[in-house]
């Protein structure tokens, strides 16, 4: 069973034929789908736009950072069918299809791809790479979200810039750059630590 962390003196359990990588990774995926659930509760209205501020997007790129492109893409995509299954953790405890909203969540599954794929090539090892690393996720998030809001409200690009962009985007610089000295922060942590 190689692989496997079996010892054979004590009598087995089901979790003993667990890989423990598999298990590492299930755990991680899990627990990141509940960071981006959690920080989507920090969710204000902001007036004159149906889209609240929430942390779900600063929590949706850091997963895709932080455990790469395979995990984040399974993290963001558990998060979205636990949502569609009535999980209450989108933003305002948000849950199932739909909504002026639902398309950025839907951009959270590509951004986290995108940004977990950069990050293990070095793309969050620098401030500057984590700037354009987090700045291309961003970006990704509004290219889902925007026409999903276009169609969903039935207004055209322009109106739905200003509806799901212009508002949002002093604080999503505010994330990228937060994300800039956090991730190279970590690796510098990393490294102090062997």
């Amino acid at each position: 069973m190689s692989g496997y962390p079996v010892e054979l003196n004590r009598p087995l359990v089901l979790a003993d034929f667990v890989p423990t990588a598999r298990a590492r990774d299930v755990v991680l995926v899990i627990a990141g789908a509940g960071l981006v659930g959690l920080a989507a509760q920090v969710s204000l209205p902001l007036p004159g736009t149906p889209v609240p501020v929430s942390g779900q997007t600063f929590a949706a790129l850091l997963v895709g950072a932080g455990l790469g492109w395979r995990r984040g893409v399974a993290s963001l995509g558990f998060y979205l069918v636990a949502g569609l299954a009535g999980v209450p953790w989108y933003a305002g405890h948000g849950a199932g299809w739909g909504g002026a909203s639902f398309g950025y969540v839907l951009g959270f599954v590509l951004a986290a791809g995108v940004v977990g794929y950069l990050a293990g090539r070095g793309g969050d090892r620098t401030p500057v790479r984590a700037v354009a690393t987090m700045s291309i996720g961003t970006l990704l998030i509004y290219l889902v979200g925007v026409p999903w809001l276009m169609v969903d409200l039935d207004v055209g690009l322009g109106e739905a810039v200003r509806l799901g962009v212009r508002p949002f985007l002093f604080g999503d610089a505010a994330k990228v750059l937060l994300a800039a000295g956090l991730l190279p922060g970590a690796w510098a942590l990393l490294r102090r630590l062997g």
